[in-house]
């Protein structure tokens, strides 16, 4: 009884905020009520059994991909009032697109049957006295370990993708040259001091990096040639 009230309560707040998620004026309050919904998902997982997903689904939906979208709505200044402005050419083409949603929903819904069966037919056998999150961590790193990190390959080619066509360099950023740093002679970049006992730091002079001639980024072929300029000690 306690369960199917708490399942019932915690479809209905579901409901109610994917609902406010599309028809929130203020895109922030949109992300909030996506983390209430995300949240309230998680509480059905826990009452269904499924308490991997549902950590999950609190960990990285809502502590990564949630959180995400709300910087991203909060940081960008992005114009909301003329993304709306051509909403009103799209609306019969929406409206189509719903409706026939709607209808291949009802007919999936009405054709619809269980089989008595269905609760004990599983893909894989369930070990006795394992939990949940046992069970799938040793059927996705043994019978599946090979599609599992072919699935982390794919992501990280996306990745590596995406940080490829976003990368803008304007030339202005400094760039690492390793050959000049193992070739530097260390008396360039530092000094030894003999400093007496019981000296506070307010009678040690104070010293200033040595400066160097500053590199154009673009410019790498010359970088190694750049002798570094010694500057004065303070």
């Amino acid at each position: 009884m306690i369960a199917a009230l708490a399942f019932y309560v915690f479809a209905a707040i579901l409901l109610a905020s994917a609902a406010m998620v599309v028809s929130a004026r203020n895109p922030v309050h949109s992300v909030l009520f996506l983390i209430l919904a995300f949240f309230n998902a998680a509480a059905l997982f826990l009452l269904a059994g499924a308490e991997f997903l549902a950590m999950i689904l609190v960990i990285v939906y809502v502590g990564a991909v949630a959180v995400l979208f709300l910087f991203v709505v909060m940081m960008l200044d992005v114009d909301f009032a003329a993304l709306r402005g051509g909403f009103q050419r799209y609306v019969p083409v929406g409206i189509t697109i719903g409706v026939v949603l709607l209808i291949e929903l009802g007919l999936v819904l009405t054709g619809w049957k269980f089989l008595p069966e269905a609760s004990t037919i599983r893909f894989a056998p369930v070990a006795a006295g394992v939990n949940n999150t046992a069970q799938l961590g040793r059927l996705i790193y043994t019978d599946y370990v090979f599609l599992f990190q072919a699935a982390g390959l794919v992501l990280l080619v996306a990745m590596i993708g995406a940080i490829v066509l976003t990368l803008r360099d304007k030339g202005q950023s400094r760039r690492q040259v390793i050959a000049r740093q193992i070739a530097r002679d260390p008396a360039e970049t530092m000094v030894m001091m003999n400093v007496a006992s019981r000296v506070g730091m307010r009678d040690i002079p104070f010293l200033r990096p040595t400066e160097t001639e500053p590199v154009e980024a673009g410019d790498l072929s010359n970088q190694d040639h750049h002798e570094p300029a010694h500057g004065g000690h303070g």
